[in-house]
């Protein structure tokens, strides 16, 4: 099998997965095993939490409770790996390249499908990731570093606490992209056009009022360099639901590995407010 693994550069995968169908056919044979940033350009990427459906109430409310890090684009029926309105076909057990299983609050295993694992309670959360809105940074003309370095996003927790709702609380996680003040202000503009795929950053500048002590540490992604004449921009990132699993401890849960989304068939400008 010819697999493209995540040292592809950004325009070779663009070039060899340019639908949200093309990346889902690509990741489910197995072809490509990276994280997705880069696929399907213009097509909107989701994270994702399968729960059991005794606790799917709660996390609904969670995520309802905290739109920034958790903006919902799509719920399933218990039990249906189909979720039709994001895309033809999309079968959740099979079309990210890594997920993540959790038993009890912690990581048993990191496979890169999980119909084995599938259960008829099962109801899957896909929830917006700030991967659609670079495209809009992207045509802005603001650089971003982990892209040009074809590395995934730098992600932290933080001090940040998110509202609970039911056993579901615990930090916010946040994703990092390091920018000149100029091109901050710019994002802040951009990205407040995208409230389903976090909207504006959630704190500029100086990490550690945050409670971010390294960032050459992320908690998640890759590290990137932030050059003398940058500053960090931090938004909020869909990651924070394992750092909630973590807190929560739910017996069984499934989500996507960090960088490893569902690139579903919706277009990215149609997420955008005018």
């Amino acid at each position: 099998m010819n697999t493209v693994h995540r040292d592809a550069g950004p325009a070779e995968a663009a070039a060899r997965y340019p639908s949200g169908a093309a990346a889902r056919r690509a990741i489910r044979s197995g072809e490509w095993r990276g994280h997705t940033s880069g696929l399907a350009p213009g097509y909107v990427q989701g994270n994702l939490v399968i729960l059991p459906a005794d606790l799917a109430g709660d996390f609904l409310r969670f995520c309802q409770r905290n739109p920034k890090p958790c903006p919902l684009l799509a719920v399933s029926e218990p039990g249906d790996p189909a979720l039709p309105e994001l895309g033809a076909g999309i079968d959740i057990r099979r079309d990210l390249p890594q997920y993540r299983v959790w038993r009890n609050g912690e990581l048993v295993a990191e496979p890169h499908d999980v119909a084995d694992l599938w259960r008829d309670d099962l109801v899957s959360f896909v929830i917006g990731c700030s991967f659609s809105f670079e495209q809009g940074l992207l045509e802005a003309g603001i650089p971003l570093r982990h892209v040009a370095e074809g590395r995934n996003v730098a992600m932290y927790r933080t001090s940040i606490a998110t509202r609970p709702a039911g056993p579901f609380a615990g930090p916010m996680v946040v994703s990092m992209r390091p920018m000149t003040a100029a091109n901050a202000i710019r994002a802040v503009q951009v990205t407040s056009r995208f409230p389903t795929v976090h909207g504006a950053p959630v704190h500029l500048g100086d990490p550690a009022q945050i409670g971010i002590a390294d960032l050459s540490r992320p908690d998640f992604g890759d590290a990137v360099a932030v050059a003398a004449d940058e500053i960090p921009v931090f938004w909020a990132c869909g990651v924070t639901p394992q750092a909630v699993v973590m807190h929560a401890k739910p017996e069984f849960c499934i989500t996507h590995a960090p960088g490893a989304m569902l690139v579903t068939d919706l277009l990215n400008h149609h997420l955008a407010s005018n």
